[in-house]
């Protein structure tokens, strides 16, 4: 069973991650990287990509049957989507490892 996991924080926390020297991201990756390590070996994920963050955004909509693109992430959210994870596991509590 295949689900996609969403890793997500708050605006603030995104643009505070943005104005993070260098430095201080990586050390911060470093357990995301582990984490990402551990389950590609296991055979547990089947694909996923860290995302830029919302001033990189284009949302699309369709209104009679065509495309609308518009910059920005024009929904009402007080999250930002910072990338996912897409796990091939047995089921939901495998997937919350």
């Amino acid at each position: 069973m295949k689900y996609v996991l969403m890793f997500a924080d708050s605006v603030e926390n995104q643009q505070a991650w943005d104005k993070m020297p260098e430095a201080t991201r990586m050390a911060a990756y470093e357990g995301i990287n582990k984490w990402f390590e551990e389950h590609s070996k296991a055979g547990r994920i089947a694909g996923g990509a860290e995302l830029l963050g919302p001033s990189s955004s284009t949302t699309v909509r369709f209104k009679n049957g065509k495309p609308v693109v518009t910059d920005g992430p024009f929904i009402e959210a007080k999250e930002v989507v910072g990338g996912f994870a897409i796990v091939d596991v047995k089921d939901l509590d495998e997937a919350l490892e």
